[in-house]
């Protein structure tokens, strides 16, 4: 069976050989290990092999499992769908928030993040796909929202996130990831983020500029969604 760090090792090698590929650095390429439903001691096995960012979409689990590692030098991402009620936990535990679609949200995640804490780095979540069932704001409204959120005090906007569609088909999976690429250019080619890919499309996400790929299942297994998140 393999383990955590041979799987992290192979995935790693996925992104050096697509880096090469697309001629970038491999050292521009972030992984980002989604670690939902996952125990606090696979967190730990991955951080001994080398990972220090790791991605969580259910806040109760995630600050449950950030009391059991606070030894650990941990970088955490907040990248699920973001309900009112939990702005102020996320404003205060979490370092990045990849999933931020409207602007309520952002000034709740600004006037709630702790004076002496850094600026909270956000990404703001696009539907590139139009899907009904994702979250995301249009890329027509895009602009007005990073207008605003880039005015916010406490927040730092990196850049842009997507979920794509899924689909097999690597020209599919190309088009989505270079679109989100596009709208960033369009926006502000200052910005330096783009959380796009994951397991099954990593190396289309990163020939189109990914700098961070979201990796969960390729780390960790098949996710059990056996036990109830919040």
């Amino acid at each position: 069976m393999s383990t955590i760090a041979d799987n992290i090792a192979k995935v790693r090698a996925r992104i050096r050989e697509a880096a090469q590929a697309s001629g970038r650095e491999f050292s521009s390429i972030g992984l980002l290990a989604v670690s939902k439903t996952k125990p606090a001691a696979a967190v730990r096995e991955a951080f001994a092999a080398g990972v220090a960012d790791f991605g969580e979409n259910y806040l109760q689990e995630a600050l449950a499992k950030q009391l059991e590692l606070t030894d650990l030098a941990l970088t955490w991402h907040f990248i699920g769908p973001i309900q009112s009620n939990k702005t102020k936990s996320i404003a205060e535990h979490f370092h990045w928030v990849h999933s931020v679609d409207r602007l309520k949200i952002a000034e709740r995640l600004s006037a709630q993040r702790p004076t002496h804490l850094p600026p909270l780095n956000i990404c703001l979540q696009v539907n590139v796909s139009g899907e009904d069932s994702k979250s995301g704001c249009t890329p027509e409204d895009l602009p007005t929202l990073a207008a605003a959120v880039a005015e916010l005090p406490n927040l730092r906007l990196r850049g842009l996130m997507a979920i794509p569609e899924p689909t097999e088909d690597p020209a599919e999976q190309h088009a989505a990831f270079a679109r989100l690429r596009q709208l960033q250019e369009a926006l502000n080619p200052s910005l330096d983020t783009l959380s796009m890919g994951m397991s099954h499309d990593l190396e289309a996400a990163i020939a189109e500029g990914a700098t961070w790929v979201r990796i969960g299942t390729a780390l960790f297994g098949a996710r059990d969604y056996g036990q109830p998140s919040h």
